[in-house]
């Protein structure tokens, strides 16, 4: 690491300063950003006072925020140094790291882990590495199990990465085409409503998948490999009775497929296959409360070593910082919920 840190001096009880300085003057423009704008959003983060001077850095506040901000700025300083970009995602992503332990040494290594080459998905369009504890386990997981469930919030970056983990496996010939499919499950619509075909009708059902894939390859790739079928993308019902061999296998938004459903893609999996799972149970949306096959998966399968789980946390949400507190509310409206409805069945029984 070429970013050397001195300590300043302590003044006003808790309020520290230290100076931060880094070696290559070049990259100094993208790490504070334009108009100093990756240092202001670090000040409203972390409630420190940052001052650019030359290749130096000045951190004022308390012991705690002074120390993360420390670790932020070294750790987005290596991403440059690995020619990786500074954006305000990864700026946020960095500060999000580095405050979920008090560890700070631990925060350093988790933090310059997620930027070396071993956990980075790399395909035509761009490179990704993690952004997140939980993104740093998914990908993790990917690697080391041939069917992984992907299990948490929206916003984590689950079934995104899961494409992108893909697309890099059918580049690099591991796997001879890939598989995306979701539950076709109807919010307030029938599909024999909505005009067209069937490829009309389900196809708003697949566009997350689409986007994802258009993100990882040029059009023209996505298309001929859509065409050529080393790309398929269908509903969940296109899958019964095949045998997926040679194949990266997706089953997204599964918190909506039925225990019967989740049994039939699960023996799916082929000779040199893989398959990753994902959904969200706060957001099952089969009619009758019938029961979730995601829920019924996990505790089905939970014992096998062979099957890789990761469990996103709000922590991993990676959108705007503002869907992290909407989903937050929402969790705790629920418990709210819940806890109001045992209290009444208590004093009702």
């Amino acid at each position: 690491m070429t970013a050397r840190a001195r300590n300043g001096q302590t003044t006003g009880g808790a309020r520290q300063n230290k100076l931060l300085e880094f070696d290559n003057n070049s990259l100094l423009p993208m790490l504070y950003g334009e108009h100093n704008q990756n240092l202001v959003r670090l000040e409203q983060h972390l409630g420190v006072d940052l001052a650019s001077r030359g290749n130096q850095v000045s951190i004022s506040g308390n012991k705690d925020s002074v120390a993360t901000a420390k670790v932020v700025l070294k750790a987005l300083y290596e991403r440059l140094e690995k020619g990786l970009e500074v954006g305000n995602g990864d700026v946020d992503a960095v500060v999000r790291m580095a405050q979920i332990t008090p560890d700070f040494e631990e925060v350093e290594k988790a933090v310059e882990s997620t930027h070396g080459d071993e956990l980075a998905i790399v395909t035509r369009k761009r490179r990704l590495n993690p952004r997140s504890p939980g993104q740093a386990d998914y990908i993790k997981a990917m690697q080391q199990h041939e069917l992984v469930f992907g299990v948490g919030p929206a916003g984590t970056g689950k079934t995104y990465m899961a494409v992108a983990y893909g697309v890099s496996l059918l580049l690099n010939g591991e796997v001879e085409r890939i598989i995306l499919s979701r539950p076709a499950v109807e919010a307030g619509e029938r599909l024999g409503f909505l005009p067209g075909d069937m490829k009309d009708k389900v196809d708003p059902y697949l566009r997350p998948l689409y986007d994802a894939l258009h993100d990882m390859l040029p059009s023209d790739q996505v298309l001929s490999r859509l065409e050529n079928g080393e790309i398929e993308i269908a509903p969940l019902a296109f899958m019964r009775g095949r045998t997926l061999s040679n194949a990266f296998v997706i089953l997204d938004e599964a918190q909506n497929t039925t225990p019967v459903q989740m049994k039939m893609f699960l023996t799916r999996l082929g000779e040199r296959s893989r398959m990753v799972v994902t959904g969200d149970l706060s957001q099952v949306d089969l009619p009758n409360g019938q029961p979730s096959g995601l829920r019924d998966a996990s505790d089905t399968l939970a014992k096998l070593e062979e099957v890789g789980f990761v469990q996103f946390a709000h922590a991993d949400i990676v959108r705007h910082e503002l869907v992290t507190k909407i989903v937050r509310a929402y969790d705790n409206r629920s418990k709210s919920n819940r806890g109001a409805a045992k209290e009444r069945d208590f004093f009702d029984g």
